[in-house]
């Protein structure tokens, strides 16, 4: 017998061995249980950068300020070299664009300050108060020149009007006002608003158009030639912001997270609007070239709109709800005022080839412009140089190169034909006078070029400058085709016009006449 381990051990490699042939038999079994290769996954890529968000990318170098509160407005100077003023608290701070430091503090105020503005030659500063008060300083001496009073709460816009001489402020009393400079006194107080004035700009194309956007939810376009309200917009939420499109007839209003695009020389009509902000609406501002947008929000956001279809280019975060922003006239600094006191400036570092583009583009004589007309004027010419006169040779009409050509009769058509004004007409037929070609031009005319002919004659013979020259004409006419009357209804009823029409003017002279000698016995009966 065998050994009963030897058995077992034969059984089991039967068993492994008739396994081994299943599987390989059914194509199954162990293949099925490997999992494979397992695929790894990466995150996906973000949108491929665009020049647009490379270009805002470029506002590094963040300097960060504190100052003493919320920066509630910032202003640049529209001068070189383009430093801006901070409204903080109870002062206003000039900084330096260069530097980033602070170069003058104005502190004359009693109370929280609002809205420091510069005039735009860059020498004054106007700025509202708490209390009440519109105060004008000179940003040099940091010393108050005006101070206007008249409004009864806080004071939280002001701007210069264009021509410089007027102040307007509007403020938590509901009125906007304007103030002489020169006079030291309130021009107009126009009231229209039934909440806080939040928001006001003047158009850039005319100093008399101001508008305004209040907690009333209203927008409204003020004539200050006629000292009233001339259109109003309701924006559907209390208004933070508005702004004027460069050439003034589009204005921007920002309430709640929307914004609304207005057609003002349309009468107000609502063009377009959009959201792309989860907070209020703050701030807004447009690059030097006006094509693009950018609007701060209690989000902590800045973003960057496209004006041509209000879509977002690039988006940057802040640490803490934005108040207010500028950008630099030079599209150089971006400067951005925090709900906690901290002023962000950033700036870009401008590349030579820029800066050359820019001088180019400032230099070049666009044509409509002030300095095309001019252009040239001011030189003044060396020694050596020579004056190249140029003389514009003169198109002639139709009519003058068939006269030219001797061709005198298409020159009469051709006068007649294209509906010219009755004293070309007439210079013509003189013309024709004087080169004794009047009769050529007369003769041998059916009745299709006949017909506009004796119509002038009808309209025209009664006038006392062309009549002397015209009854000649009719004259000459009369004997050329007095024996051709009767072959034609049409010109036969125009000769019959042409006569009713100077046996009127006959009878109007007679009148005329019987008239003059009734004054003229008047006169002597006077004098006797």
């Amino acid at each position: 017998m065998m050994d009963s381990s030897v058995m077992a051990e034969s059984a089991s490699a039967a068993v492994l061995m008739a396994a081994s042939e299943a599987a390989v038999g059914s194509g199954s079994g162990f293949t099925n249980a490997f999992p494979g290769v397992t695929t790894k996954q990466y995150p996906r890529l973000a949108r491929r950068e665009t020049s647009e968000s490379r270009y805002w990318k470029r506002f590094k170098f963040p300097v960060v300020v504190k100052e003493y509160s919320a920066v509630s407005h910032i202003h640049f100077s529209p001068t070189a070299p383009w430093d801006f003023a901070v409204t903080s608290s109870t002062r206003i701070q000039i900084y330096s664009k260069k530097s980033n430091t602070v170069k003058k503090t104005l502190s004359r105020f009693k109370d929280v300050a609002y809205c420091g503005t510069f005039r735009r030659d860059g020498k004054l500063l106007v700025a509202g108060d708490e209390s009440g008060l519109v105060q004008l300083l000179d940003p040099n001496s940091r010393s108050v020149l005006r101070t206007f009073a008249g409004h009864q709460r806080a004071v939280h816009v002001t701007r210069f009007a264009t021509d410089d001489n007027q102040i307007m402020s509007a403020g938590d009393d509901a009125v906007v006002r304007c103030w002489d400079i020169p006079a030291e006194r309130q021009v107009l107080a126009l009231t229209g608003h039934t909440d806080y004035i939040r928001a006001g700009v003047v158009s850039p194309v005319a100093s008399d158009v101001w508008l305004t956007g209040g907690y009333d939810h209203m927008v409204k376009l003020w004539d200050t030639r006629a000292g009233s309200c001339t259109m109003s917009m309701n924006h559907g939420a209390p208004v933070e912001q508005i702004l004027f499109f460069p050439g003034g007839g589009l204005a921007l209003s920002a309430g709640s997270n929307q914004i609304k695009v207005w057609d003002v020389l349309a009468g107000g009509r609502l063009l377009q609007t959009f959201s792309n902000h989860q907070k209020t609406i703050t701030s807004m501002c447009l690059d030097s070239q006006g094509k693009r947008l950018l609007t701060a929000s209690l989000d902590q956001h800045v973003k960057i709109h496209d004006v041509t279809d209000y879509s977002v280019t690039h988006s940057i975060k802040y640490t803490a709800p934005i108040l207010s922003m500028s950008l630099s006239p030079d599209d150089t600094h971006l400067v951005v005022g925090m709900a906690n006191g901290l002023l962000s400036i950033r700036h870009r570092a401008v590349k030579t080839a820029e800066v050359v583009r820019q001088l180019k583009s400032e230099r070049a004589v666009r044509g409509g412009t002030y300095r095309y007309f001019v252009r040239g004027k001011t030189h003044q010419p060396s020694q050596d140089d020579f004056k190249v006169e140029v003389r514009r040779k003169r198109r002639l009409k139709p009519f003058e190169v068939f006269l030219k050509k001797f061709q005198y009769q298409n020159a009469l058509d051709a006068v007649l034909n294209t509906g010219q004004r009755p004293i070309i007409v007439i210079s013509l037929l003189e013309e024709l006078v004087h080169r004794d070609g009047l009769r050529i031009a007369l003769a041998g005319r059916d009745e299709i070029t006949l017909e506009p002919l004796i119509v002038f004659l009808i309209k025209n013979i009664a006038n006392p400058r062309y009549s002397s020259l015209l009854i000649d004409l009719s004259n000459m006419l009369f004997d050329i085709y007095t024996p051709a009357l009767g072959q034609s209804i049409v010109i036969d009823e125009l000769f019959v016009k042409l006569q009713r029409v100077i046996a009127t003017e006959i009878a109007f002279q007679k009148q005329l006449y019987q008239l003059i000698g009734s004054l003229d016995m008047i006169l002597s009966s006077s004098q006797s």
